[in-house]
């Protein structure tokens, strides 16, 4: 039944961003004042909402997993911190060759940059410290610990938006008191959001899946050591 889940979501998804690329590419005209480099922000800002908000749920079930020494959740944690990551990355490198074509620079060590790359470096060095334990209880307890500190700078980089005015672009989106897009650039980044969001849901249950292999492995481990 969940291969059958995985397969239908995964065929829905596929749909969806073959019509969003055609949209994105074929349908929508350049921006204004920023021509066809705007298209870029249509994986730039999902990215940036999946990658934070999977970095805060993931700190969640950290500290459910502090409370009540579950296993399961400690690796629910690390799923989602995995793929989130990944998104983070994409957010780090769309954010870049914007500014190159923008900016004329690669990189600027903006507020809102740098506590986004801050972020992400926390959480790569999450999964780093998982692999250099091999204690389960011990690694799972560190890893929560420290995904507590990367939640709360996730909190900080999604309200470095409003906090701090750099050369980072304001908000753009309506939700978030932004100006808004062009006609039919909103609803198609929230298109491709979804899209981008059923995507990550797959890669977390397949992640799921090889942690919860990994916690019977640990298991087998600790038998044979009890002997």
């Amino acid at each position: 039944m969940r291969n059958k889940i995985l397969f239908a979501l995964a065929a829905f998804t596929a749909v969806l961003l073959v019509r969003n690329l055609y949209v994105i590419f074929f349908v929508l005209g350049d921006e204004a004042s920023q021509g066809a480099i705007w298209r870029i922000f249509e994986f730039h800002v999902p990215s940036g909402i999946l990658g934070l908000s999977g970095f805060i749920v993931a700190t969640v079930f950290s500290m459910i997993y502090l409370f009540r020494n579950d296993f399961r959740f400690d690796s629910i944690a690390a799923a989602i911190i995995e793929v989130s990551l990944v998104f983070a990355a994409i957010v780090l490198v769309t954010g870049s060759i914007w500014a190159r074509i923008i900016w004329g620079v690669w990189w600027a060590w903006d507020a809102r940059l740098t506590s986004m790359l801050v972020c992400w470096l926390i959480f790569a060095g999450y999964l780093m410290l998982r692999r250099a334990i091999e204690e389960p209880t011990q690694r799972a307890r560190l890893s929560a610990v420290v995904s507590i500190f990367g939640g709360i700078d996730a909190v900080i980089v999604y309200k470095s938006i409003e906090w701090y005015r750099t050369l980072h672009p304001g908000p753009v989106l309506t939700i978030r008191g932004g100006g808004g897009m062009s006609p039919g650039w909103q609803e198609t980044m929230y298109l491709n959001l979804l899209a981008l969001a059923c995507l990550g849901i797959i890669l977390v249950m397949v992640r799921m899946k090889q942690e919860g292999v990994s916690r019977e492995i640990d298991s087998l481990r600790r038998l044979a050591h009890s002997y």
